[in-house]
């Protein structure tokens, strides 16, 4: 006799929860929304919950990148089954190589994998597919992964896509939202429907509506827009194992946060060009907690670290500890127009760096005149990248720049 298989206690938004019950039958769900709305986590709950009820079930788990998927969709399928495991003592099999998971008893398997190149998936035939960030993907890739969706099964074979409004002109809006089909539903969330939410979240997307119009469109209220005048477009983003050279200079760059992530990044210099890697993205760090990551982070310690000048308490505390830690020079304009005018080369595993590049703006007046002045918001990575640029710039040109800033 085969053994019951264990329940999930999820916490779904009541929104969410209707939605995915009532909605069964169709083969596309298609949920989309405001930051912190709670669509990723409630779309990951909803479809453990399926992976521990249903039986011989292929799940496949998709992002464009596989650096992306791992910090993310991996990470957090992982977590909510070692709650599973702590709550009931099932085990479970995660293969970290493999980025695989099996069930011990029902035969469900879940495959997390990249998009990048469509070959990684042809000839795969699953009954659940999630596309986690779907506005990152094509649209011709979008129908490969519905061609995958067609595993034998006594149950309907779904896909779920999550993702944030981003622009009226993508394909999502054009052939999707816009003309939904018969075998499709669509769910729209803000952060009001997540209960949830930290404070200093809800107040950092309510700021937004003084920064960019368009901004609080799209991450505050969940609508359709167009990120426009975006700031920085002279970069790629390649694999590091094509960086074969000897760095003519390595510095880094810091931005503190505390409820925001402390942001780190790691520039290598080569022929008037610059090669950027991000090496920590982290809320609720303290700086007891930084210096210990930056312990096991930094190659060299004689290595120099730019950082927010805002935070002068904590630049000593870590200079305290051995690090050659300074002050950057915060010329905000002047700082974006020399990143501007040097190619940057960005490690495709810098999810988060790239994530923010590719929608760094400039902002807009009530009339829509562009102004010199950055959106101030998701920009953690940028402002330690301007740092450790312009910064090392302005080092290097003058021992005395313009802000009083002192280096050793």
């Amino acid at each position: 006799m085969q053994m019951e298989q264990p329940k999930m206690e999820i916490n779904l938004i009541g929104s969410f929860w209707d939605f995915f019950t009532l909605n069964f039958d169709k083969r596309k769900l298609v949920i989309y929304g405001g930051a912190g709305s709670g669509k990723s986590v409630s779309t990951a709950q909803w479809l453990v919950k399926l992976f521990l009820e249903k039986e011989d079930k292929v799940f496949l788990v998709v992002r464009n990148t596989l650096p992306a998927l791992k910090i993310t969709c991996f990470m957090l399928i992982s977590q909510l089954l070692s709650d599973v495991t702590q709550n009931t003592g099932l085990q479970f099999t995660i293969n970290h190589s493999d980025l695989t998971i099996k069930h011990p008893s029902n035969k469900n398997v879940i495959f997390f994998k990249s998009i990048d190149d469509e070959e990684k998936i042809k000839s795969f035939e699953a009954n659940y597919i999630w596309i986690e960030e779907a506005t990152e993907i094509t649209f011709e890739k979008y129908m490969q992964l519905n061609l995958r969706l067609r595993r034998n099964s006594d149950t309907f074979n779904q896909m779920f896509l999550t993702f944030n409004p981003i622009s009226i002109h993508h394909w999502l809006y054009k052939k999707i939202v816009s003309q939904p089909a018969e075998d499709m539903a669509i769910h729209h969330s803000t952060w009001e429907d997540n209960p949830f939410l930290p404070r200093e979240y809800i107040n950092q997307l309510a700021t937004l509506a003084g920064e960019d119009e368009n901004y609080f469109s799209i991450y505050t209220r969940g609508d359709w827009g167009q990120v426009g005048n975006l700031i920085y477009s002279n970069y790629t983003i390649e694999e590091n194992t094509r960086w074969k050279f000897e760095p003519k200079n390595t510095f880094w760059g810091l931005d503190f946060g505390y409820n925001a992530e402390t942001g780190l990044i790691k520039v290598m210099e080569y022929d008037e060009q610059f090669y950027v890697q991000e090496k920590l993205y982290q809320t609720k760090l303290t700086n007891t907690d930084l210096i210990k990551k930056l312990d096991i982070i930094l190659d060299n310690r004689k290595d120099i670290i730019y950082a927010d000048c805002a935070e002068p308490s904590r630049i000593e505390e870590i200079r305290e500890s051995g690090f050659y830690c300074f002050p950057a020079e915060k010329s905000v304009k002047d700082g974006i127009d020399y990143v501007k005018r040097h190619k940057l080369h960005i490690d495709i595993e810098s999810v988060n760096l790239i994530e923010e590049i590719q929608n760094y703006s400039y902002r807009k007046d009530r009339d829509g005149n562009i102004l010199e002045e950055p959106i101030k918001y998701h920009d953690h990575l940028c402002d330690a990248l301007r740092y450790a640029l312009y910064t090392n710039y302005i080092r290097n040109v003058s021992h005395r720049p313009s802000s009083g800033v002192v280096f050793y």
